[in-house]
């Protein structure tokens, strides 16, 4: 290929960049304050689960990332994969068509609400806004089960101090060995998650789905549930 082709398909290839970048959404003030972890429940606040709402463009929306639980709390989130914010400020959650799904009010700075029939009232607030648990809330019995629901473990959260760093916790015989390899001798509260902590310094971190039900994160292929008892 000569030099002025190949300068041609630069030059060409430049403007239909440019072209793509200008056909993208730009953020206006009220979708950047949306950037970012949300929770996402019901108005009791007994099923709970996460949005991460992204800059990332989608024809006239932006992508949305919905934690793979939601959708056996609400089913009308199953077809969720986009949102935008239009030109009254609502909160539109949208399907790969761009179609609207949910559509969702601001009540106050960072508390969004909406209805839909079967499922109820939603609420949607951003991380940070969202109820944190305390460590008196968490003390008891709890049973660790596999993604299928099946127990592997019960343990105890306890409120008296195992060290600095966190509180005392005992595993009850007949923990399988996934667990007991793993070892936790401590837990505590960081930052709205529930930490396992082993005596060699491994950890194992649980984000609340519901008040009595929590998820091991990041969420691989096995998912691991810790389950009040």
């Amino acid at each position: 290929m000569g030099r002025g082709a190949i300068i041609g398909v630069a030059v060409a290839a430049s403007l239909c960049s440019g072209a793509l970048a200008q056909d993208s959404p730009a953020l206006s003030d009220a979708a950047s304050a949306m950037i970012g972890v949300w929770e996402f429940s019901n108005a009791d606040h007994d099923k709970i689960c996460r949005f991460t709402f992204r800059s990332d463009a989608v024809a006239d929306s932006y992508k949305l990332d919905i934690d793979k639980n939601c959708a056996n709390l609400f089913p009308s989130t199953k077809d969720i994969a986009a949102w935008a914010v239009d030109a009254y400020g609502s909160l539109r959650l949208l399907d790969a068509r761009g179609s609207a799904v949910i559509e969702l009010t601001e009540a106050e700075t960072g508390i969004f609400d909406g209805f839909q029939p079967g499922e109820g009232r939603y609420v949607l607030q951003s991380a940070a806004a969202a109820p944190v648990r305390s460590a008196d809330e968490m003390v008891g019995d709890w049973a660790v089960a596999r993604g299928t629901g099946k127990p592997i473990c019960t343990l105890t959260l306890a409120n008296n101090a195992a060290g600095a760093d966190g509180l005392m916790l005992k595993l009850k015989p007949g923990c399988d060995p996934l667990i007991t390899r793993f070892g936790p001798t401590s837990w505590r509260i960081d930052q709205g998650e529930l930490v396992l902590l082993s005596g060699r310094g491994q950890v194992w971190r649980f984000e609340e789905n519901d008040p009595n039900t929590w998820l091991r994160v990041p969420e691989g292929s096995d998912p691991l549930l810790l389950v009040r008892q």
